[in-house]
This record gives C-alpha cells, structure tokens and sequence, in this order.
C-alpha cells in the first residue's frame, strides 16, 4: 500500500476510534485495535503528515490527535457507500411511519424517531405543497360542539384540524357548509383556496354564521400550513450529552436551533452528493453553528422539503447519514403514492 492510500486509512482509524471513545487516539491505539499492517513508527510518522496537512490537531499538550474540520470532510467525502439500516431499524421506520396519519402527527413522530436512530437533534421541513390543489374537504361532527376538520390535497397530504363551536351547529347545517366550502375550494392550490374561505360563511344563515367562521378559519389555517416553511425538531436534549464537544456553551447553538430563519437557510442552501446526503462540517457551517455538523437529506414531491440532524463533529457519519437518507426516502415514498 503506498503512503497516500495508508495516511488516508490511519484518518479513517483515527475518525472512528475518536467518535467511538471520545478521547484523542494515539499510534499504539492504532495499532493495537486496527489491522494497518505497519508499525508503530510507520503510524507516527503518517500522523506527522496528516497533522502537516491539517487533517488531525493535538488537543492542548495531548500525545493523542483528533479530527479537524477538514479531516472530518475528507473522511465522509471518501466514503465509498453509506451502510444500510439493521433490520431492527428498518423495522422502526416502517412501523413509526403511518401514512394513515395526518401530516402534522407525522412530521413530529418523523423527528422523534430520527433523534432516537442518530442520538442527534432531528429537524424537518414540512412538505411543500407548490403545484398541489385540495382535492377534498371533510367535516366530520365529534359532538354537537365540536367537528374534525380534514383536509386532503393532491399530492396525498391529509391535514386535521379540531374546532370547538361556541353555539352547537346542527349537523343538516355542517353538512351545507362543508357542500359551500367544498365548492368554494375544490380544485385551487392552497393559496387561491385560502383567500376565497370566508366567502362560504355569508352564504349560511345569519344564526350560524358565527360556528361557521370558526370552522373556516380551521380550514384557512389547514391551507396556511401548506404554504409556510416551517420546521419541526426533537432530541435537543441530545446536545447535553455532548458539552464537551462544543465550546464554553451550547446557549448559541440552542438558539439558532429556536431561530427557525437561520435552519431554514441552511437546509435550503444544502445539496446532495453522490449517497443523497448533504453534510455540512463544523467551519462550513455560519454563526453559532460553526462547531456543529449537519447531515440532511431532500424529500417529497420535487424533492424540495429537507429532513436532517443536528450535533457535534464528532458524529458517527456513516450511521447518520444512512439514517438520514432511509428517512427521506420513506417519507418520499409515503407523499408520493
């Protein structure tokens, strides 16, 4: 094996025995728990080099070296294939996963099984509905007081919302205002549906007039919601097992996870390599969120919407960017069929 394929097998070493134990991995390490085929002189003089290129740093007076930044990307950038799910995680996302649930509940059981899988914060765009018409409109009666509104779009998005009435609406009058609102809507995308509502309401009775603006405003917000960039996120109590990853505090990384604005930009801003996964390093990354990695995937009609995760450098790669990815694809294929 000449030098150059050898150094890059010592960084690859060096990346899993550093995530793997978090503590600054030296040659005999190296040597003892990885079958390199050199010596341990051979291992010191490869770390020499990769230390020169800026691969790998000292921390502090430690005999050990850790991944830089830019180690880090050389080793997910010469990732020859991302490994699969087991088949117990395979079987999570399958069972978690509902396509029979509205999108809402899907979105938060989405990012909630992420976190698990990577131990990481899991972020989630929700689906952009461009280019969608509602295809149906429901009002279903729980009580005299309460309705179930369902809202279902082109692109299989079903949306549910629950209002409660002030003044019961009896259920032959629900009926007329899901045949006026089902009529005012059918077949425009969700902006040009959003802004002609209200007009279904002046056409009930005055005495109902007030339970049915609380039903349309139910339905307008079901379509508002299709039109925002929004984010949905769990796991932030991850980020406490890893302090000592990040500098003096994760106060400013908390933060911009909370600033919506800031993720929105950077998951938009984000494009896939050759595993149909976007990774984002440490530096590459702007502001507070300079000492953490991003992993994220594009899913859904048009592949437009982003699902990822949020944590250290030090972060197992090869085992989130698979979960990431197999996320993605699940979530694509349940938007799409």
């Amino acid at each position: 094996m000449t030098e150059q394929p050898r150094r890059l097998q010592v960084l690859q070493a060096i990346v899993e025995e550093y995530v793997a134990r978090r503590e600054p991995v030296g040659s005999k390490a190296l040597v003892e728990r990885h079958a390199l085929g050199v010596s341990s002189a051979t291992v010191r003089n490869d770390m020499a080099a990769l230390e020169e290129e800026g691969l790998i740093v000292a921390p502090h007076t430690s005999a050990g070296r850790v991944p830089t930044d830019k180690g880090y990307r050389v080793f997910v950038d010469r990732l020859s294939e991302v490994k699969p799910l087991s088949p117990a995680e395979r079987r999570a996302v399958r069972t978690l996963l509902d396509p029979s649930t509205d999108t809402e509940h899907m979105m938060e059981t989405t990012v909630r099984l992420l976190a698990q899988l990577t131990q990481q914060v899991a972020v989630a765009q929700f689906p952009h509905e461009d280019g969608s018409t509602v295809r149906h409109l429901e009002l279903v009666p729980l009580t005299p007081a309460r309705v179930l509104v369902v809202l279902i779009l082109s692109t299989g998005r079903v949306d549910q919302r629950h209002v409660v009435l002030e003044t019961p609406l009896p259920e032959a009058d629900l009926a007329v205002l899901r045949g006026l609102l089902l009529e005012a809507v059918l077949g425009l995308g969700p902006a040009q549906a959003a802004a002609v509502v209200d007009a279904a309401v002046v056409r009930m009775r005055p005495e109902h007039r007030e339970a049915a603006a609380l039903v349309a405003g139910a339905v307008h917000a079901l379509l508002e919601a299709g039109r925002q960039d929004r984010i949905v996120m769990a796991g932030t109590a991850n980020l406490a097992r890893s302090t000592g990853d990040f500098g003096a505090s994760i106060g400013p990384i908390l933060e911009a996870l909370e600033e919506q604005v800031v993720l929105l930009r950077l998951l938009t801003e984000m494009e896939h390599d050759a595993h149909g996964v976007s990774v984002r390093i440490g530096s590459e990354n702007a502001g507070s969120l300079a000492d953490t990695s991003v992993v994220a995937a594009a899913y859904g009609p048009g592949a437009v919407a982003k699902v990822g995760v949020v944590g250290p450098t030090r972060m197992d790669y090869p085992g989130t960017m698979a979960a990431v990815r197999a996320i993605a694809r699940y979530l694509s294929r349940i938007l799409t069929t």
